[in-house]
């Protein structure tokens, strides 16, 4: 009970996810901007760090350093420190009383009334010994002297020499750095934060089946026929190729066209039936090559600048070799049979599922993970995630950490459309990229108030919407009943509403017929058969998809997730958002267009305040889509959508006060 204790409150510490149980999200090279409430009894003046540290992968693991908080007022406390490197980071926050700096204060006020302060000197006079000890622990002998020197003259009593010595700021910011530490409080949670790359929020996807690459929708396209589609997608402006399961594919059971039951022995099944007698997860199909041509094909893509991202479908076909080799990886009914995948009224014929927490899970765990690295070892940083909503949540936290823990390269898109708190929890538990809702979100006010709800702190904080239009499994109804005019209006949302966003191979073309009415399955469906796609068929919309994604490319404000902000339209069927770096260096606003039939007009209330733009000032828009340049003055503008031009997105340029007549900046 000799030792002195601290009585700092340290609490409402953000960002931090549940409690501190799962990490926040941010980008290499941004700031963590923390704050948090701290306050004690009194009137102590009070100091306040962030301590932080790297601590993943391990050979960039750090010490721990610390940075400074600032008092904001109303005991907020705020500090921040770089996120140099991609990885794992943690932080906490340790705040203490300045005990010197405060008693400088109270010397100051009784001085000031003509109060007798010979006593309160001496306390001075210890208070600057002890921290003459610890400077001089420190490896600092200087300010240690300077300490001593000054609390020798408190010692000899009230003068005006020591009043000025201790009102001297300078001993006062020196006495500071050697304050007694041991009366600090801490924060009791060590949240922590995932840096991840940039691809991880910026990214432009594309789907396509490589054995589809003949296009002619008889013969089954190799790795090296897909390498000649290469050129194609980057003319689209698209940076990752999503390919679905590449790996062999089971025959027991296997899926004929538009997903019959019955399978011809020219049917090429489903590629998430996955295994059959030519291997696994960890094989690739025969028909599409070898393992050195996949790397050749990964190889070839990054060379034009696209990365290739892989499915990862936790799931077998009844041919795979885990069934017969690992038994208790599976729940068998009472006779023996193993269980096929369902979903009522859905059932998956060709795919049996694990049991994943039964027994088996102690070795079937490790073997999953060893799936994802194999394929890391090839090349891949970019994992699509089938249905991991279907998979225990704890599997994913565990796996994802695993990975990432020594390739924090890694990125994983989670591709749940379920339930919004379970779609919510896979991104806590470390999925860098969502699919979401807006493929069926077809209205302004439903749009503006999910994407909102995605792109705001405390979900952006964890989750990272990656929109898609159209993907094999879903034509929804809206493009069904569209035309090319509802396939761009929705592109155009998807490519500027949030960073990521991708769309599976036909959206060009404009393909949109479904199995049957009611049904959102496309009719002969890729999923089941090779496809003839004609990449020139007419009234395809490839130059818009190209023009979108330059944009995307030229515009720093598009690569952001969470600088999107909705603005009023005086039309129900058209959308107006803003979206800005924080140093206002890139600033676009977007007004698109509901309607896929009709011309559509709106008066719309332009951000001045936002922009930086004086209300009578005068500064300059220009259209990217149809390179058209205005001046725009006054907080309101005009807009005229078509199914032709269903988005308007316009770079803000202010002019600079210069000389220079035509001197302006972005």
């Amino acid at each position: 009970m000799s030792e002195r204790i601290g009585s700092t409150v340290i609490e409402n510490v953000r960002p931090e996810l549940d409690a501190g149980r799962w990490a926040v999200k941010r980008v290499e090279g941004e700031s963590l901007k923390v704050q948090a409430d701290i306050f004690k009894e009194g009137h102590d003046i009070l100091v306040a760090v962030v301590r932080w540290r790297q601590s993943a992968p391990k050979e960039q693991a750090t010490e721990w350093a610390e940075t400074p908080m600032v008092s904001k007022g109303n005991d907020l406390w705020e500090g921040e420190f770089l996120l140099a490197r991609n990885g794992r980071y943690e932080f906490t926050v340790e705040a203490w009383p300045d005990l010197y700096a405060t008693w400088v204060t109270e010397v100051k006020r009784k001085v000031d009334v003509g109060r007798d302060v010979r006593s309160e000197l001496l306390e001075g006079a210890a208070m600057l010994r002890a921290h003459a000890e610890r400077a001089q622990k420190a490896g600092s002998p200087d300010e240690a002297r300077r300490m001593v020197e000054a609390a020798t003259l408190f010692e000899k009593g009230m003068s005006a020499n020591a009043i000025a010595a201790a009102m001297d700021p300078g001993l006062t910011l020196v006495a500071s750095k050697y304050a007694d530490r041991s009366i600090a409080t801490r924060y009791d949670r060590v949240p922590e934060v995932f840096v991840d790359r940039e691809k991880a929020r910026f990214g432009s996807w594309y789907e396509f089946f490589p054995r589809s690459a003949l296009r002619d929708g008889r013969t089954h396209g190799t790795f090296r026929d897909a390498e000649k589609w290469l050129p194609y997608v980057q003319s689209l402006g698209f940076d990752i190729i999503y390919l679905p399961p590449i790996h062999p594919i089971g025959r027991k059971a296997r899926k004929g066209k538009n997903n019959s039951l019955t399978a011809t022995p020219e049917d090429v099944g489903s590629p998430w039936a996955i295994g059959g007698p030519e291997g696994g997860h960890k094989a690739v199909n025969p028909l599409l090559g070898t393992l050195e041509d996949f790397r050749s094909f990964v190889k070839a893509a990054n060379g034009l600048g696209i990365e290739i991202a892989l499915d990862i479908a936790f799931q077998c076909s009844p041919d795979h070799p885990y069934v017969k080799e690992h038994p208790e990886w599976f729940q068998h009914r009472p006779d023996g049979t193993i269980k096929t995948a369902e979903n009522p009224p859905k059932r998956y014929e060709d795919i049996v599922n694990f049991d994943w927490l039964g027994p088996g899970r102690a070795t079937l765990w490790p073997e999953l993970k060893s799936v994802v690295l194999h394929w890391v070892e090839q090349g891949v940083r970019i994992f699509r995630v089938d249905n991991p909503h279907t998979k225990p949540l704890q599997f994913w936290a565990w796996l994802i950490r695993e990975v990432q823990t020594v390739h924090p390269d890694t990125v994983f898109l989670s591709e749940a459309f379920t339930r919004p708190k379970v779609m919510k929890h896979l991104a806590k538990a470390g999925f860098q990229q969502s699919y979401t809702y807006f493929t069926w979100r077809n209205f302004k006010q439903e749009m503006e108030e999910y994407l909102e709800e995605i792109t705001t702190p405390p979900v952006s904080d964890y989750m990272r919407g990656n929109l898609w239009p159209n993907t094999p499994d879903i034509l929804p109804e809206f493009l069904q009943r569209s035309g090319p005019g509802g396939f761009r209006l929705r592109a155009a949302m998807a490519a500027t509403l949030s960073s990521s966003w991708g769309m599976y191979c036909g959206y060009e073309l404009c393909e949109g017929t479904p199995i049957k009415p009611g049904k959102e399955e496309y009719l002969d469906s890729e999923k089941y058969e090779l496809k003839a796609w004609d990449l020139d068929r007419p009234g395809n919309i490839r130059d818009y998809i190209s023009r979108l994604n330059a944009i995307r490319r030229e515009h720093r404000a598009f690569q952001l997730y969470g600088n999107l902000r909705f603005f009023k339209s005086e039309n129900e069927q058209v959308m107006f958002y803003l979206k800005r770096t924080p140093d206002g260096s890139s600033q676009v606003l977007v007004a698109v267009s509901f309607d896929p039939f009709q011309p559509q007009e709106s008066v719309l209330h332009v951000p001045l305040a936002e922009l930086g733009i004086q209300p009578d000032e005068t500064y300059q828009v220009h259209e990217l889509m149809t390179d058209q340049r205005s001046l725009w003055q006054g907080p309101t503008a005009h807009v005229r959508l078509t199914p032709e031009q269903p988005a308007a997105i316009w770079a803000v340029y202010r002019f600079r006060r210069s000389e220079q007549a035509f001197d302006y900046y972005e």
